[in-house]
């Protein structure tokens, strides 16, 4: 439908529906692996999209980068699919179908975002306020919350791949005022740490890119790790998968009462049917915590 250098043009157009209709044509390579693989190998273009993912100030072109970019890396998982969530009750903080594909994918764009030093480092330089088109504090929130939405439901995809790298993310500048305080008590929220080695852009999102004395990305920061806790709830636990998420937990909610109170009221706020299992999960994983279901 257009070739790579069109679409290019598109995505760096100023014009936010040049930006969509870009991004429609991009969605029709989640169609299958072969063609997820096709577009990987465009480095230029898939650079382009995360460009425009995480820079545009337009509402609708980061929700359809993101929704454009999430059924890609689905389609090209290299893991099995997993199997369906059971099925609930239509309610508000029901289990979304985890993924949609039926076979194992190529993992050519999992490698590319992931492995490759140079399209995993622009990805940290959009959300860390450490490129200039992310300079400002209003689009560095707005690139922060595109990749707080996305990860949830990569880290389901594949969890080792978003929670593990040998690529060192760089330390976040962090572009808030830092006067406001959080939540109706006036508490202090714990600061942020520098990156560690060997910690994933999971680590980098849930503990180093926030700044949560920023009432908005606090907000946003708890949404992630509700979403987060709820659909790897549905998915394979593994030892792996507990113990990243106990260690990431403990570090996140140590001080942090606001968002240790939203993570254990999870279960009293979602569909009756998935709230016992939900209370075992948040049990699992904040180990020394009670979580105590109200009589329904």
């Amino acid at each position: 439908m257009a070739s790579p250098d069109d679409l290019i043009q598109a995505l760096e157009s100023p014009s936010s529906p040049a930006n969509v209709l870009a991004l429609a044509i991009l969605q029709k390579a989640s169609a299958s692996p072969q063609e997820v693989t096709m577009l990987s190998a465009y480095v230029p273009l898939v650079k382009a999209l995360i460009h425009r993912w995480l820079s545009s100030p337009r509402v609708e072109v980061g929700q359809g980068a993101n929704k454009v970019l999430g059924d890609l890396l689905d389609v090209d998982c290299p893991l099995p699919p997993p199997p369906p969530p059971p099925p609930t009750a239509p309610g508000e903080n029901s289990p979304p179908i985890i993924s949609r594909r039926k076979a194992p994918g190529n993992g050519s764009l999992w490698k590319l975002l992931f492995q490759d030093k140079e399209i995993y480092t622009y990805i940290l330089e959009l959300c860390s306020g450490r490129h200039p088109e992310t300079a400002h504090p209003r689009q560095l929130s707005l690139a922060q919350g595109r990749l707080l939405r996305l990860l949830p439901r990569l880290a389901a995809l594949d969890f080792r791949a978003v929670s593990h790298s040998h690529i060192t993310p760089p330390t976040p500048v962090h572009l808030t005022n830092g006067n406001q305080q959080n939540g109706d008590s006036m508490t202090p929220v714990p600061p942020v740490r520098n990156p560690r080695p060997g910690d994933g852009l999971l680590q980098f999102a849930a503990l180093c890119m926030v700044q949560r004395s920023d009432q908005l990305m606090h907000l946003n920061l708890i949404d992630f790790f509700e979403a987060l806790v709820s659909l790897l709830r549905v998915t394979e636990h593994t030892p792996l998968k507990v113990e990243v998420m106990r260690s990431i937990l403990r570090e996140a909610t140590a001080g942090d009462e606001m968002l240790k109170k939203a993570l254990l009221s999870l279960p009293d706020r979602t569909v009756d049917e998935e709230a016992e299992d939900l209370k075992k999960w948040i049990e699992e994983i904040m180990p020394g915590e009670t979580v105590r279901l109200a009589i329904r």
